[in-house]
């Protein structure tokens, strides 16, 4: 997750709607190959520190949280995105992060203080690899 801590990239505004942020936060497709490589990557996206991964070895994933194969068919992207980007609005009890969102978060870490764990290309990188999972 350290990878964006130094970013200085400004934050870009995003509109919910219902149960999904719908635009891209880019207005560009993500890289499904990149996606995967952040969210299998226990430092970066960290999706396997909580999540099973299809590919990646059990015992290397956490089980807290549901396994992500299937996620594709079962949430659009926008969907996603609304749950990388600020789970809390769906499940305010969630200890999933806030992958992006910065403001009325509790407990942050110093380095991480007003700044978001996944820059918005990692966010739709990370969307185009768990779109695949069907």
């Amino acid at each position: 997750m350290a990878a964006a801590i130094a970013a200085a990239e400004p934050l870009v505004s995003y509109q919910i709607d219902g149960d999904a942020i719908r635009q891209s936060l880019t207005g560009k497709a993500g890289s499904a190959e990149q996606g995967y490589a952040i969210a299998s990557n226990r430092a970066d996206g960290g999706c396997v520190l909580c999540h099973q991964l299809p590919g990646i070895d059990a015992a290397m994933s956490g089980n807290l949280a549901p396994p992500l194969d299937g996620i594709g068919s079962r949430l659009s992207a926008g969907q996603i995105r609304l749950r990388l980007v600020d789970s809390s609005r769906l499940n305010p009890q969630t200890i999933m992060p806030s992958y992006y969102r910065t403001e009325g978060l509790r407990q942050v870490v110093q380095p991480y203080q007003g700044k978001p764990i996944l820059m918005v290309q990692q966010i739709e990188d990370v969307i185009a690899y768990l779109l695949t999972l069907k």
